[in-house]
């Protein structure tokens, strides 16, 4: 089994003051994104790839409050979004929260995880359409929304229908034009790294650093601005 990364998480409290930050931090305005009907939030995207990383984008993600969610059961928003305290901790700026991983076969990576007592949760279908066409991916979502490890194990996805025999056609990256900004390296640092080193073993994630201490994701990015860390501070 291998995953890559995909994507990189950074939460705000709102979408425009997100854009705000990229702007201030990082030397560039992201591309359009898209909106999650399911769970009432909306994006801004662009690309952050390398040889190293080939999927790697950077999704800057908000709770949508033009949103019409369903008037029945509303699932718990994805990455910790209805949690108070993660809200507060970016209230203020936007911040690097969590990471995705890309996967060809997303039921196996998640019984991988469960082999080594992690429930990462359900695959849930999702999909928007694009200038490029209709994007569709399966992604593991809690029930309770949670991210696990302060952020730190990644979500799962799988990109393309079920059936898709070619599902990185249907890829972000593919209508993603280059941005200026590249992912240099992640590391995250967690008092529980050896069972996140298991976790990724059992996924096949490599080109993660691991290493005990107090939870951190670091994202090491090359901009226009020179070099930039973003940090999750342990939200």
């Amino acid at each position: 089994m291998k995953t890559e990364i995909d994507h990189l998480v950074v939460l705000a409290a709102d979408l425009e003051s997100g854009v705000q930050w990229c702007e201030a931090t990082l030397g560039i305005t992201p591309g359009p994104g898209g909106e999650h009907e399911l769970y009432g939030t909306h994006n801004r995207l662009f690309k952050i790839a390398t040889p190293t990383n080939p999927l790697a984008y950077m999704e800057i993600i908000a709770i949508n409050p033009h949103a019409v969610r369903p008037k029945k059961k509303q699932p718990t928003r994805w990455f910790d979004m209805d949690d108070l305290d993660l809200r507060a901790a970016v209230a203020n700026e936007p911040r690097l929260v969590h990471f995705v991983a890309s996967t060809p076969d997303l039921l196996a990576a998640r019984m991988a995880l469960r082999m080594v007592a992690i429930d990462r949760g359900p695959a849930v279908h999702a999909s928007r359409r694009t200038s490029k066409g209709v994007l569709n991916w399966q992604i593991s979502v809690r029930a309770d929304g949670q991210r696990l490890f302060n952020g730190a194990l990644p979500s799962l996805i799988q990109w393309g229908k079920p059936v898709a025999t070619d599902p990185l056609r249907l890829h972000p990256r593919n209508s993603l034009p280059r941005s200026g900004v590249t992912l240099h390296s992640l590391a995250v640092q967690h008092p529980s790294a050896d069972k996140l080193q298991a976790a990724y073993e059992a996924i096949g994630l490599s080109h993660v650093t691991v290493s005990e201490g107090e939870p951190n994701i670091t994202a090491t990015l090359q901009t226009p601005k020179g070099l930039v860390q973003l940090h999750s501070q342990g939200v």
